[in-house]
């Protein structure tokens, strides 16, 4: 559950502090108030991109943190928590992330710093966020597949399965060059070669890279460096510092608890503090001592990092790799090269290889396939169920899924199995099945995708689920349907939405309004949450654009005392 959300400095926002209850929460507001924004902020917390663009004008960074309740049947974030080393402090971590107009960025999860994918796969196990646009996947079938593996439990599987296919493609490739005329298998080695001489002679260790940033950070900053570790150690040592005081202020304790017994612990305390504090005083003193600027050692210290960047863009994948990357591909290209120039016994035994990962793959892919259409039934099944209560009774929803064709194991396979899968919908009893991107509206996809969210939410963990503009192409009835679901949804799960429908609005436990306004010439957004008459006033003005007439007023207190 996401409990709060402070926002700094963030597109349109200065500052907004919110605190967000359990249950069912909706964000209103005028057209251009800032609620997609709002819900940008939350997006850019929990790992999202966020860049330059995000800054508010005229200021110097984004500030984004939040608090994260994770329960205890939440097992995979928890998992993660402490494979990470990051301890929960009453149930709850506190994340952070900020984008500095430098074009840095920083995250942390507690007091531990993360990355941005670190932050991503940690805050997946606990909020999905629905956004504006994201209905519109459902009209590509390649993006159907997750979808049912998330709900039929075969995420990791499939993840081992993509890892084996891949294996088979790389040793098929190899097969495939050994069998390959002379001349290019001469080409290939004289290459692999080359690249192991030259990254060998480079004499590189694993990390060096990540080294040699550090070394140059520190020569290239040594005045500042040497200028804060001075006044650093200036303000421990010397006449009138802290460490001089602090032995003064011990000797005086000393005294005073041999008068009254009762300050001992104080004068311990004490004491263990200025031994401490003197011995970081002497760190400091002796680190200062041995600060070296040598502009021989940065040069050569940027010679080395220019040298390995040209290797990582040579030899590794994307041309961005690390060290580390370049001794893995160096270990590979060996292997390859034993393979290439042992083309008897070395052929046979690869081959022998691709034949048992063919098997493999096949068999595991089978297996994967035979649970999918098991899961694909209920699903199916389960989804039509949701829809009827969204107001698409009749509705038949079937998750396909079809054998590759092809006569050969990779003809047949991919590296996500065996099947092609695909929704396919008809909103019209009687109607044949189609694809959804041939027959669905943008109001029917929307309700299709909440109750795809419905189903998988109540396979998973998953306990904040965040909306944006699910309305999308409704209204009336249909509004109304989907607002009771998204009350009923919110009894177990934590529900945000930004909606402009009166009719859900009314639904939600609690109502946050989004205003923006022009101040001192800058256009600022700013949130609080509303109940009681404000709450009537805004439910009037989603209902007709009028938030004074009485029968808009009246008609609001009707629909939220009607709400359940």
């Amino acid at each position: 559950m996401l409990e709060d959300l402070q926002v700094k400095d963030f597109a349109l926002i200065d500052s907004v502090s919110i605190d967000f209850s359990k249950g069912f929460t909706v964000l209103s507001g005028e057209t251009g108030a800032g609620k997609s924004i709002l819900i940008g902020a939350v997006t850019f917390l929990l790992g999202g991109k966020g860049g330059l663009e995000v800054i508010r004008s005229g200021t110097h960074a984004a500030q984004v943190s939040g608090t994260l309740v994770v329960p205890e049947n939440c097992v995979e974030g928890r998992a993660w928590l402490s494979e990470h080393d990051v301890e929960l402090e009453n149930d709850r971590v506190l994340l952070r992330r900020v984008v500095k107009d430098t074009g840095k960025t920083a995250a942390w999860i507690n007091d531990t710093p993360v990355t941005r994918a670190d932050l991503a796969e940690f805050t997946a196990h606990l909020v999905d966020i629905h956004g504006q646009h994201e209905h519109q996947s459902l009209m590509y079938p390649q993006k159907h597949r997750p979808y049912l593996d998330a709900f039929a439990g075969l995420n990791e599987r499939v993840a081992s399965f993509t890892t084996l296919y891949n294996e088979l493609v790389e040793k098929r490739r190899a097969l495939e060059e050994i069998d390959a005329s002379g001349a290019e298998r001469e080409r290939r080695v004289e290459m692999l070669q080359f690249a192991v001489e030259e990254i060998t002679k480079a004499k590189i260790h694993a990390g060096e890279d990540e080294e040699l940033d550090a070394e140059e950070a520190r020569l290239s900053q040594f005045e500042k460096l040497y200028s804060l570790i001075e006044d650093a150690s200036g303000a421990l040592n010397g006449d009138n510092a802290v460490v001089p005081t602090l032995k003064r202020t011990r000797q005086t304790m000393e005294h005073a608890s041999a008068v009254d017994a009762s300050l001992s612990s104080l004068s311990e305390r004490l004491e263990s503090a200025f031994y401490e504090i003197e011995d970081i005083g002497e760190e400091l003193r002796s680190y200062k001592n041995g600060l070296v600027f040598d502009p021989a050692r940065l040069e050569e210290v940027q010679e080395r990092s220019a040298f390995l960047s040209r290797l990582t863009k040579k030899y590794t994948t994307g041309g961005n790799g690390t060290a580390a990357d370049l001794l893995a591909y160096a270990e590979k290209a060996r292997n390859e090269l034993e393979l290439l120039t042992d083309s008897s016994g070395g052929r046979e035994k690869l081959a022998a290889e691709v034949a048992f990962l063919e098997k493999k793959v096949y068999e595991d892919a089978t297996v994967i396939s035979a649970d999918r259409k098991k899961a694909a039934s209920v699903l199916s099944q389960q989804i039509e169920e949701v829809l009827a209560k969204l107001g698409m009774k009749g509705t038949q929803f079937i998750v396909q899924v079809q054998q590759k064709p092809g006569d050969d194991v990779m003809q047949k396979c991919g590296p996500y199995g065996i099947d092609d899968i695909e929704f396919v919908f008809s909103a019209n009893p009687g109607s044949p099945v189609r694809p959804l991107a041939k027959i669905a509206s943008g109001g029917e996809l929307s309700r299709v995708m909440l109750a795809i969210k419905t189903v998988l939410s109540a396979a998973d963990t998953v306990d904040t689920l965040v909306f944006d503009e699910i309305d999308t192409g409704i209204g009336g009835e249909i509004a109304v349907a989907v607002g009771h679901h998204m009350q009923q949804l919110a009894k177990k799960r934590q529900i945000l939405c930004i909606t402009h429908l009166a009719s859900i609005a009314v639904c939600a436990d609690n109502q946050l309004k989004i205003e923006k306004s022009v101040e001192a010439g800058s256009t600022a957004t700013h949130v609080h949450q509303i109940s009681g008459d404000e709450r009537v006033t805004e439910i009037a003005r989603m209902l007709s654009g009028d938030a004074v007439s009485e029968a808009s007023l009246q008609h609001a207190r009707a629909l939220l005392q009607n709400k359940g």
